[in-house]
Parts: C-alpha cells; structure tokens; sequence
C-alpha cells in the first residue's frame, strides 16, 4: 500500500512541478513591462529609428521583415540576431535570410544606447518588436501598444528558418497554411502581407514572375524588366510597391487589382482565391487595412519560444552571454 501511495505521491509531485515549469515559461507580455525598470526605452528605439529611417527609408521594412523573420522561426525571441560562430550556426544564413536580411547593424546601435540608459534589462527580441512597429509608424503607418516581456533565446535553428519562412514563389494555398501554422488566420496573413507597401525585393525573387506569367499587367512587367535581365543583375532592387515605394499606406492592394504584385505570392492574393474580397475592402479602406495590420501584428508579436527553451537578455544581440 505504502509502495502505492508513494507512486501516487510522486506522479502529483511530477504534475505540480511541470505546471509551475510552465508557469516559470509563460512570458506575461505588457506595454508596461518596463515602464520602472527602464522607462525611457521607448523614446531611445523611437531615435534610433527615425535616425536610421532618416538615413535610409528602406530600413523601415527591413526591420519589419526582421521582426517577421524572428516570429515565424520558435516565436519572437531575437534568435534571428545571433551571429554564426565556429561552434553555432544561426539563422542569418538560411535560404530566406541569406544576402536579404538586413537591418542587424541598427538594432546594435538602439541596444547600445539601450544598455546605456538601462544595463542588461531590456531584450533584444522586445527592441526589434518596438523597432518593427515604430519603421511602420515613421513611414506614415499606423502605430500600436507593443506587449513587451519578451526574453532572448540562447538557440537558433536554420532548419526552421529554412521551413517556416514562406517563400516569393508560394501559392495561395501555402501561404495560408504557413500563417496558420503559427496560429495566424487567413485575414491575419493577407493584412501582414501589405507590409509590402513598403521595401524592395531582389530580382531574382520576381524574375519569373515578370518574364514568364499571365496575370500580370504588361507595362508594369515592361517596367520591371527594365532592371531585371533575363539572366544577370540577380541582386538588382525593385519597389514592392510601384505607386508610394515608401510610404506605408493602402496601395500595395490597389496594384494587386491592376495586377501589378511584384511577386508571385503577393498577387496570389488576389487572383481568383479567397481573399479577393478583402484585397478590394484593403484598396478602398487604408482605415480597415491598418486596423487589421495592427492587430495582426500584436497577434504575431505574441508568439513566443516553447516552454524550456532556454532564454536570457542578451546584452549584445548578436552572440549568447
């Protein structure tokens, strides 16, 4: 009986240890996190920004796709950030962050002042969530509360930067798959997709697109080739958005009517499928766009690493303390 007792005993034992497990990893994420702790943090990323936006508009989609980037891959946890070293390979180099993602160089420089004000407080994840939202705000999109709280992973996975990120050549279906994988709706995905409205793409990610397909309008696909060979010039630069390359508004959805997506997957959008309606409500309503991007965002924001996974504040975002 003892012998039962004690087995009993050690299952509720198991059971109260993994449910205060759990607890110890679930992230409580608020505008307010550090609010006491580091109350200027919001004022330096927004300096930050404007510098480097200032500097270069692109840079606000850069961070964005970043920040895209590091949620997709084991939740918001900066794990894009992390340097490859001899004895850790990162994500930097995975197919879909290779010679494209960018920005790394003006997260350090917000994280330095960062520490500056606040030493080893403040995550790298929660300056990239900030840096996302304030390159869309200073773009002329609009701006939002961003849960903070976040923690830094000490791991990365290239495999899964390699899977999870959907590719310039995805489908509909695909696309709504992905973004339902991370919990994300269909609305969800076609709303994060106008951040399109801003940034540039590489040739060789719309190469096929404007050479080889139907749906698309001949004198933008003419415009396009302009810069874009058939062969060469792979790495040559094009505007996602052909109407106000910088500016963050409603368009991008206006040239997918006129079948002037840049990229396969942007004008799978609406071409046919089910999210044709809401590419028209998105192009006549710049006020239902943002709503739905906001929230999408903060839904893609909350994303967070599995519980166990070993995490920190880094204090330089590119390697592990």
């Amino acid at each position: 009986m003892a012998g039962v007792i004690t087995g009993r005993a050690l299952v509720a034992v198991a059971v109260v240890l993994a449910v205060l497990g759990c607890a110890a990893n679930a992230q409580k994420l608020s505008p307010n996190f550090y609010s006491k702790t580091c109350p200027n943090l919001a004022s330096i990323v927004r300096s930050g920004m404007a510098s480097a936006v200032r500097k270069e508009p692109r840079m606000g989609a850069s961070i964005l796709r970043l920040f895209f980037h590091d949620c997709f891959v084991n939740g918001c946890d900066g794990s894009i950030l992390l340097d490859d070293t001899s004895t850790f390979t990162g994500e930097k180099n995975a197919g879909p962050n290779a010679n494209s993602a960018r920005g790394f160089e003006v997260i350090d420089a917000i994280k330095t002042q960062v520490e500056a004000s606040c030493k080893a407080t403040v995550s790298c994840a929660d300056i990239l969530a900030l840096a996302a939202r304030d390159g869309v705000n200073l773009l002329g999109g609009p701006t939002w509360s961003v849960p903070l709280g976040r923690k830094d992973s000490r791991t990365a996975s290239q495999s899964a930067a390699n899977s999870n990120l959907p590719g310039p050549g995805s489908s509909l279906a695909t696309l709504i798959s992905m973004f339902g994988n991370q919990g994300l709706s269909a609305r969800d995905m076609t709303a994060l997709s106008g951040a399109h409205t801003i940034g540039r793409a590489q040739c060789q990610f719309f190469r096929s697109r404007i050479y080889t397909e139907r749906n698309i309008n001949a004198s933008f696909a003419a415009l396009r080739q302009q810069t874009c060979p058939r062969s060469g010039g792979d790495t040559n630069l094009a505007p996602f958005d052909v109407q106000t390359a910088d500016a963050f508004d409603n368009a991008y959805y206006q040239n997918l009517l006129s079948q002037r997506g840049l990229l396969h997957s942007d004008q799978e959008l609406f071409n046919g499928g089910s999210q044709d309606s809401l590419v028209r409500q998105y192009s006549t309503s710049a006020s239902q766009f943002s709503a739905d991007f906001v929230s999408a965002m903060i839904k893609m924001g909350n994303l967070l690493p599995s519980s166990g996974t070993p995490t920190e504040v880094r204090l330089n975002c590119r390697k592990v303390n």
